[in-house]
């Protein structure tokens, strides 16, 4: 039997409509509009000027602390702003703004390097690699990957868990990258656990990706350390608590973090960039992006270079269709819809869905029913209905001592709500105030 989590949980229409499209690139656009705010954590520091020429993996902002990151120039060319623009979280955040340079369109073109297995550098080296080359998660929470393998004793890690699952419904990028890349990412997976001194190591794909199980499995056949696990299709397992209760069965402790119980989970587009990053001296200054949407004309993966315009996607696969409603960064149940598609694609962006008038509309919210249904679906074992109440009757202290923070935002409980209650909305809204709160204590 295929092995998942054992609580809440929920079953969405996959759509996973461009799984079968190869990663082709996208053309280099004319501007790119970087944010210097892409990761979690302090936002990094602007080093170059107005009309400084940069050249193609120049650092343009350095980290502006520990948990903070590099961000390197997409393309070659010159800076022609250091302006406020509105990014995919919906606020202005302060962006570099590069006019490429089209008269080196050689510059432009991302080699495809040779697969290097060899390792040759030691722990020191390839965690300073991570660190300059401005990796952080890529799965979504864009933590800074050098802090994740910071350990201050390695010795209490003993496996390494590599996040194939790519349960959104709709998105692509990591079924593509995994089909395409991965030799690449077998050697991304022994550098670190060369770095770590880890000597167990798995891979956790959905079951619906039976392609990418075995191709991995392949991939890594001559090193008896690393395994894939096929995993039970079930909507929230890409989550990283959800993930490791499912491959090793332990429970990550409430408020604790995956190395409390001896783990490190990276997403395989990590893995990906940090195989480049190290073996390749190459900074995190593209990504896998999925476009897609059930009436976009041509729906495709691409490399995308961090910075570009999210309406140059949308032109690309054939333009917004007639009836659109929003339009997405990330997939249906985590995504969040963006105000226009001139914000930048950034290190986060996974994804960018189209949706129709008639996916999109709400259904008008009605009383409660106590059916519990929000309760038997919550993955974190907590109780969406009274979280809502407490965050929309202003209760922020009782919605805390509910561990209205544990919610990792899911969506579950609003998808199954059959009195299609916004349930997520009002629980954000919730710990965005506890947040604050705890912040303003501390």
């Amino acid at each position: 039997m295929l092995k998942t989590f054992p609580k809440g949980g929920i079953h969405p229409a996959e759509n996973k409509i461009t799984s079968s499209k190869a990663i082709r690139r996208m053309p280099v656009p004319k501007v790119v509009y970087v944010p210097i705010a892409q990761h979690i954590g302090i936002p990094s520091e602007i080093v170059v000027d107005r009309k400084d020429k940069v050249e193609i993996g120049q650092i343009i902002a350095k980290s502006g602390g520990y948990v903070s990151s590099n961000i390197h120039a997409p393309v070659a060319g010159t800076v022609t702003k250091l302006d406020m623009m509105v990014d995919t979280s919906g606020y202005k955040k302060q962006c570099i703004v590069i006019r490429t340079d089209q008269k080196n369109e050689s510059n432009f073109e991302t080699p495809e390097f040779p697969l290097k297995k060899e390792i040759t550098m030691d722990q020191k080296d390839i965690l300073q690699h991570i660190t300059d080359s401005g990796i952080v998660g890529l799965g979504g929470a864009t933590f800074p990957s050098h802090v994740k393998l910071d350990l201050k004793n390695d010795n209490l890690i003993d496996c390494l868990i590599i996040n194939g699952v790519e349960c959104e419904p709709y998105l692509t990028a990591d079924h593509r990258l995994m089909l395409e890349k991965a030799d690449e990412i077998v050697v991304g997976i022994q550098i670190l656990m060369h770095a770590l001194h880890i000597q167990r190591a798995v891979i956790g794909i959905e079951n619906n990706k039976r392609d990418a199980v075995e191709v991995l499995k392949k991939a890594a056949q001559d090193d008896d350390r690393i395994k894939v696990a096929a995993l039970q299709v079930k909507y929230p397992q890409g989550s990283e608590k959800q993930l490791i209760k499912a491959i090793l069965k332990r429970e990550v402790p409430k408020g604790g973090l995956p190395m409390d119980v001896g783990v490190i989970v990276h997403n395989v587009g990590t893995i990906f960039a940090i195989y480049q990053a190290v073996q390749h001296d190459r900074p995190l200054i593209e990504r896998v992006v999925t476009v897609t949407g059930k009436k976009i004309e041509n729906p495709s993966n691409f490399w995308v270079k961090i910075g570009t315009p999210i309406k140059d996607l949308v032109e690309e696969v054939g333009g917004i269709p007639e009836g659109t409603r929003k339009i997405v960064n990330g997939g249906p149940m985590m995504g969040k819809a963006i105000k226009n598609t001139d914000v930048p694609i950034t290190k986060g962006t996974s994804g960018i869905l189209v949706i129709s008038e008639e996916e999109a509309s709400r259904k008008e919210s009605k009383n409660c029913i106590r059916c519990s249904n929000c309760v038997f679906v919550c993955p974190m074992g907590l109780e969406p209905h009274l979280l809502m109440n407490l965050s929309e009757k202003g209760f922020y202290e009782r919605a805390k001592a509910e561990d209205i923070m544990t919610c990792i935002e899911c969506g579950s409980c609003s998808y199954v709500c059959p009195s299609h209650r916004p349930l997520l909305d009002y629980i954000r809204f919730g710990k965005n105030i506890v947040k604050k709160l705890e912040a303003a204590q501390n």
